[in-house]
């Protein structure tokens, strides 16, 4: 069959449907990029479960001419048929430096598992609920993140390698997590992918000649998406003002941004060649995109992080160096092995206390919450 004509999970309507499709390809086994894809550590994208029937009883009411445009604008479906190879499609493995190679696959990896991550969690959010209102928006988000997760294993497939997505469905381990906390993670997890995303597509619309590869080409439209689902998760919250205005939940807020900012910082100074590829001095780029969230998370979050103050950075940092012991003492194992890596995790707790308790900037919430993309 013509290749133009085999159907495609860009095109696909559902999550089901675009899995289906991935998994109709011709088999690709790389048992290596399905373990990466399986494991769990503190920085590796997990899988969620939570309480569905909890979830399943949200009333939109209070925000719902906001919530029927975004669930209006996100079935228009701009973005079907965009996540798929094209002429502009350029890739060149063969020539590219090995230790780009493998640090941009490992970029890809984990980029994949968390899209699909979503798409499991959302799928399963559809599967079981039965308010409309909710069902209709993850089934939704459902199938834009399916065609993310597909397009990447698409990208990854002609390096010879591919995430078995059934496989990772089936044995990956689940994190339950209560349903406020779902919102919080979620929402943060895919408003700094778009400032991520966006700040790489807009710092090589200005160097193309650092775009080492075509699917920064796919960015822009990716991180739309990302968008229009953290607007729905901020709708959520909006739903119960309880969640982002009690004390106990601003400490809540508060903890998931100094986590996410956190494991942000240490992934990507672990990706050095990945952005001296890009020509992106990496921790110009944290501050960035940081930047770019605590922005927009002014929406709902009644606090920002102070990115500026003196033990942001020194904290970071301190983190960072004490992953890379905690990693190499796993590695080096015996008594000396689990000496240093506990002393590397106590560093750890200690350093991220620290940046916790950085006071937060407060600020007062807007009435209405949606927000078009900007950057």
């Amino acid at each position: 069959m013509n290749a133009h004509n085999t159907p495609h999970s860009s095109d696909a309507a559902t999550a089901e449907e675009a899995i289906a499709r991935q998994e109709a390809l011709p088999p690709l086994t790389n048992e290596d990029a399905t373990n990466i894809a399986m494991q769990n550590t503190l920085l590796t994208p997990r899988f969620y479960t939570t309480d569905f029937e909890e979830m399943d009883a949200i009333d939109v009411t209070p925000v719902r001419e906001e919530w029927d445009a975004l669930i209006a604008q996100m079935k228009s479906d701009p973005n079907k048929g965009h996540f798929k190879k094209n002429d502009e499609w350029d890739a060149d493995w063969e020539n590219m430096d090995p230790a780009l190679k493998a640090e941009f696959i490992d970029f890809l990896i984990s980029s994949c598992t968390a899209e699909f991550s979503g798409c499991v969690l959302y799928k399963e959010m559809k599967r079981r609920g039965s308010n409309t209102d909710i069902t209709t928006l993850f089934q939704l988000m459902a199938r834009d993140e399916a065609r993310h997760a597909g397009f990447i294993n698409d990208a990854l497939r002609e390096a010879g390698v591919s995430v078995n997505l059934g496989f990772l469905t089936q044995q990956k381990k689940y994190t339950y997590f209560r349903p406020k906390f779902i919102y919080y993670a979620t929402y943060l997890s895919e408003k700094i992918g778009y400032a991520r995303y966006i700040t790489i597509f807009r710092h090589l619309e200005e160097h193309p000649d650092k775009r080492f590869h075509p699917i920064f080409k796919w960015f822009r439209e990716w991180c739309n998406d990302e968008f229009s689902h953290g607007e729905a998760f901020a709708l959520l919250m909006r739903t119960d003002p309880k969640l982002t205005t009690s004390f106990s939940n601003k400490l809540w807020i508060k903890f998931f941004l100094t986590a996410v900012y956190s494991t942000m910082w240490i992934r990507d100074h672990q990706r050095p060649v990945f952005h001296e590829a890009l020509g992106v001095d990496v921790t110009w780029y944290g501050q960035e995109v940081f930047r770019k969230t605590s922005e927009i998370t002014k929406q709902v979050f009644p606090i920002t992080l102070d990115i500026d103050h003196p033990r942001w950075r020194k904290g970071l940092n301190r983190l960072e160096a004490a992953s890379r012991q905690v990693a190499a003492a796993k590695k080096r194992g015996g008594v000396m092995g689990m000496a240093s890596r506990l002393a590397g995790m106590a560093t750890v707790a200690a350093t991220f206390v620290s940046l916790y308790t950085i006071p937060a900037i407060k600020h007062t919430v807007p009435v209405s919450s949606r927000m078009e993309p900007a950057y």
